[in-house]
């Protein structure tokens, strides 16, 4: 698996194709708009080394791996207009479905979460992976000279790997933490550290932290 395929060019995107070209993996950036991912791919080509191609959402994915580095409702829209496109691929959601209105609640059900919800929309195999990790620390690769740990979940394990590798390689600590169902643990801790972020009491916290299990 030595493409990976990003949907989305923001913040996220950026960190995540970082890691992926430490990785020593090639990337393709789709987004609605081929200029805006022709510059992104133009910028993340002379950071770092490694081949960063671009296209438009709705072009047959070249990876095997398909990052969705979308807003939840975006990543549901864009896995359903899919469809069978990708059967085989690991999908890897990375959306943390909170409510931006009143940033104190998810907008999934209790007993579900955004994993599972777009699993339901497609044959590809889903992970959850990257969702507890903000996007400066994915670009810096490190928080307070700490390795980044990724949590993953998800159901098919030759899926899950492939991701466990990607950050191994990315220079990452990958831990697997269970079947997608643990995804709604996953994406209601990361609530918690959101609402810590934009609290003005925790003054060093900076959307520049991870989550990281020290033992």
């Amino acid at each position: 698996m030595n493409t990976i395929t990003i949907i989305g060019t923001g913040n996220m995107a950026r960190g995540i194709a970082t890691r992926a070209l430490a990785a020593g993996r090639s990337v393709e950036l789709l987004n609605r708009d081929a200029d805006k991912a022709a510059a992104v791919a133009a910028e993340l080509s002379t950071a770092a080394s490694g081949t960063v191609t671009s296209g438009t959402v709705g072009q047959a994915p070249a990876g095997d791996i398909v990052v969705l580095a979308l807003p939840f409702d975006a990543a549901k829209e864009v896995v359903a207009s899919y469809g069978a496109a990708l059967a085989g691929k690991t999908v890897v959601d990375i959306t943390n479905p909170v409510n931006f209105e009143t940033f104190d609640s998810l907008v999934v059900a209790p007993g579900t979460s955004a994993a599972e919800e777009i699993a339901a929309l497609t044959p590809g195999n889903v992970v959850k992976a990257f969702n507890t990790t903000f996007a400066g620390a994915l670009v810096a690769g490190e928080t307070q000279g700490q390795i980044l740990d990724g949590f993953i979940a998800g159901d098919n394990a030759d899926a899950t790997a492939a991701v466990a590798s990607l950050m191994t390689d990315g220079g990452m600590r990958p831990l697997v933490v269970g079947a997608l169902k643990r995804s709604r643990e996953l994406e209601g801790f990361q609530f918690l550290v959101m609402t810590l972020q934009a609290n003005p009491a925790f003054e060093t916290f900076n959307w520049n932290t991870g989550l990281k299990i020290v033992g």
